[in-house]
């Protein structure tokens, strides 16, 4: 299978936030922008595979300012490691006051999305193919978030097993 490189499958979606995305406070809900960094990171996903991609997990997200009516959401989205069935997409959200052109960031995330073949079973993936060192870098950091995702879920797995081990 061919190898394919991050900026083959790169995204950079934007959206105006408008009423009906907000709550009572006038800010947007996190649960908006989080379907947006869904749905991004899945186009990155497919693009790369070109096949069914879906949603094994999103690491923690932690929102560090809000968003309000008028905003301009901006989600840059790329792959940072590709498995045999799974990549690890990161993602960007940034804010843009369309009025005054003040961009803030508003939350980072890593989600891991895993190809389906026809049969929605785990297939494999192109290979990824790094050209410079900042993807060489994001490359190796996300190696090691793999390591502490893969050692929870077998601290789950134990957990679930043997309760009386956990606490």
């Amino acid at each position: 299978m061919q190898g394919k490189t991050i900026r083959e499958s790169r995204v950079i979606l934007s959206h105006l936030m408008l009423p009906e995305d907000t709550n009572p406070a006038g800010n947007v809900h996190g649960g908006v922008i989080m379907k947006y960094i869904d749905n991004a990171a899945g186009v990155v996903a497919v693009r790369h595979a070109r096949k069914l991609c879906v949603t094994a997990s999103v690491d923690r997200l932690d929102f560090h300012n809000p968003v309000f009516i008028g905003n301009l959401l901006i989600i840059k989205a790329s792959l940072n490691l590709v498995g045999s069935t799974s990549a690890e997409v990161g993602v960007r959200v940034e804010a843009e006051d369309v009025l005054t052109g003040k961009i803030r960031h508003v939350v980072s995330a890593y989600l891991t999305f895993v190809a389906l073949d026809d049969q929605m079973r785990p297939t494999t993936m192109p290979p990824l193919i790094l050209e410079n060192d900042e993807e060489r870098r994001r490359n190796k950091e996300a190696i090691d978030r793999r390591k502490v995702r893969l050692a929870e879920k077998q601290k789950e797995k134990i957990c679930q097993h043997s309760p009386e081990l956990c606490p």
